[in-house]
């Protein structure tokens, strides 16, 4: 099997097994993904197939139920436990129904290898802080203030239009990103939010917001667009890392976003490895 010729950090993965589901009412159930890493086992089998040094891991997730990913927590902390070459991120939810699935699983928020929160709009919830209540503002406050305590990075997923969509997610950053570090997974997520987002990525960068993304899921002229932009700028060249998304994205299909794009070797060094390095290795309780 073919491997890559450079150092990879994939700051952003997915690991455990749901198994298939009649999504959006299908007759039968299906797996999309068509494989899933039901153990850390099968996820260093991957990362060794094509050559990748480090992973974080995340739930898997997708199915409408969102109780399920917390589940798959226990194998987050367990993998980061045995391995070094992993780091993990807890997952929580928006939801006040899950406050009690949120209090459980933040208690290993300072457990080894931990460095991220992991929270998604897709099962429900919102970004938007005018959307919450008194309490599901607590909730927020307090998950914040955990991700702050410990000194690790929440990862949110985009997607455009809906909860999850950029902009909330830039209402969300004004409110807190200067109190902690906020990964933009999928860069906005699709045209619209590649457009609302990118043109504003380096003016929060400067206005002291603690922002990273990625490029996965990202549509064609997203990432050249934000590439080009960093190395003419030579601004925010820290503030992008490489993903996968595996199971839900192609290893390949991600990897040559950035290493077929015409910039300049220093920039894609740090993009596929230095960063994540950075980023992760200043985050979580020290050991």
């Amino acid at each position: 099997m073919e491997k890559v010729n450079r150092k990879i950090f994939d700051a952003h993965s997915h690991i455990g097994a749901m198994g298939p589901f009649k999504y959006y009412g299908l007759p039968e159930p299906v797996n999309p993904t068509w494989f899933e890493f039901d153990d850390a086992k099968a996820m260093i089998k991957d990362m060794d197939d094509f050559g990748v040094e480090r992973r974080m891991i995340i739930s898997n997730y997708g199915i409408p139920d969102s109780a399920q990913p917390f589940t798959l927590n226990p194998l987050v902390v367990d993998s980061c436990e045995h391995d070094d070459r992993f780091v993990g991120a807890i997952w929580t939810s928006p939801m006040l129904k899950d406050k009690e699935r949120n209090e459980e699983a933040l208690k290993h928020a300072g457990d080894k290898g931990i460095k991220a929160l992991k929270v998604t709009c897709l099962l429900g919830g919102s970004y938007k802080p005018a959307d919450w209540d008194d309490e599901t503002r607590a909730m927020w406050d307090h998950m914040v203030d955990v991700c702050e305590a410990n000194n690790l990075v929440y990862h949110m997923h985009t997607s455009p239009g809906g909860s999850s969509d950029i902009s909330n997610e830039i209402e969300f950053i004004k409110l807190y990103g200067k109190r902690i570090k906020i990964f933009v997974v999928h860069f906005g997520g699709g045209v619209s939010g590649h457009i609302k987002f990118g043109p504003r990525f380096i003016g929060l960068v400067k206005e002291g917001y603690k922002i990273w993304g990625d490029f996965t899921w990202s549509v064609g002229f997203g990432p050249r667009w934000m590439l080009h932009t960093l190395q003419e700028t030579g601004e925010c060249w820290d503030r992008f890392v490489f993903s996968s998304d595996t199971p839900w994205s192609d290893f390949w299909g991600e990897y040559y976003k950035i290493e077929g794009c015409d910039v300049s070797e220093e920039l894609k060094n740090r993009i596929f490895y230095q960063n994540a390095v950075d980023l992760y290795e200043s985050c979580g309780r020290k050991r």
